[in-house]
């Protein structure tokens, strides 16, 4: 009688859809693929996660319970660059490598934020809908190339829209507590501390991980009228509340974002009330969602299980086991 092939579970939703083919690289490795919730709904889960030595996850949430459940598991493959949603002193206790696939989505999330900040300053979105309602009345707009832009975080993904935007011929400023001053210069960025970037810039870009609070009251109230603010990061770096009172209000002209607080979860966010239809640009999670960041994030995690159920060491890893005695503790 045969042995049964080892279970990668896959919960990323666009895992293998780009035009690599995936999915048989890891069947021709002798691997089982086996497909499981995206939301990582833990009842959904437990059963592929019993037999399972590997993981290959979207963003949802990976919890101690879910690790608990999978007493084979060896990595966790997190299918694109954030890892805060897996819970690493779990993963550490049970000895399990969590690996991410930084700068393979960089370029294509870096593309979006431009595109909404475009959309923002162009009324974009508000003029189809009026175009479709036989309305040709003009709306005018802003030039990126003449305005300010502030950057928060100037990682690859930072670091990406500034040299794009830079080509508009925009004036940037960024702010990053963990970059050497002299970078900034180097990228020509002119340094300037969070609480005052909303005072100096007519637009912000957030790219900083989640888990800090970034755009408040108290940070609006400083904000230069007409301020645009852009969100492909996190949606725990915005107060939404305070965010659609500053709009109401008129302290910001626009938010842009891929994200909202609450989704997929029966939250509502005040952002999508109809009265802020015209300034508020939302896309569902389109920052990696190219052919080719697909299979780039996508190569990277079946690099990083086939690495380590090998006995290598991944190219990217965020957390790797102390040795023990090679088994999984509970």
């Amino acid at each position: 009688m045969s042995t049964p092939a080892p279970v990668v579970v896959v919960t990323s939703r666009s895992f293998s859809s780009g035009t690599a083919r995936l999915e048989e690289e890891l069947t021709a490795a002798g691997l089982h693929v086996v497909r499981g919730s995206t939301t990582h709904e833990l009842s959904d889960l437990t059963p592929v996660l019993a037999d399972a030595v590997a993981w290959i996850a979207g963003t949802a949430p990976i919890s101690e319970e879910h690790l608990a459940a999978a007493p084979q598991l060896k990595i966790v493959a997190r299918y694109g660059v954030g890892v805060d949603s897996v819970d690493l002193p779990a993963a550490a206790r049970r000895s399990i490598t969590v690996t991410n696939t930084p700068a393979a989505n960089s370029d294509a999330v870096a593309d979006l934020s431009i595109a909404l900040l475009l959309a923002a300053l162009r009324g974009i979105a508000a003029g189809d809908r009026a175009v479709r309602a036989g309305s040709w009345q003009a709306r005018r707009g802003r030039e990126l190339g003449t305005l300010t832009l502030g950057v928060v975080g100037l990682g690859r993904i930072g670091r990406g829209v500034a040299q794009r935007a830079a080509g508009f011929g925009t004036t940037l400023l960024g702010h990053d507590p963990f970059l050497d001053p002299v970078v900034f210069d180097v990228l020509g960025i002119r340094q300037v501390p969070l609480p005052e970037l909303a005072a100096q810039c007519d637009a912000v870009s957030l790219h900083t991980p989640g888990g800090t609070r970034v755009v408040d009251e108290r940070w609006l109230a400083g904000a230069r009228p007409g301020l645009i603010v852009v969100n492909t990061a996190r949606a725990d770096l915005v107060d939404e509340h305070a965010v659609a009172d500053a709009l109401q209000d008129g302290r910001l002209a626009a938010y842009a974002a891929d994200t909202l607080a609450g989704e997929g979860a029966g939250g509502e966010s005040p952002l999508l009330a109809a009265e802020f239809a015209d300034r508020v640009v939302l896309t569902p999670h389109l920052g990696a969602q190219t052919v080719e960041a697909v299979d780039r994030m996508g190569a990277g995690a079946v690099q990083a299980v086939l690495d380590v159920l090998a006995g290598r060491e991944p190219a990217h890893p965020i957390l790797l086991p102390v040795p023990t005695n090679g088994e999984n503790t509970p």
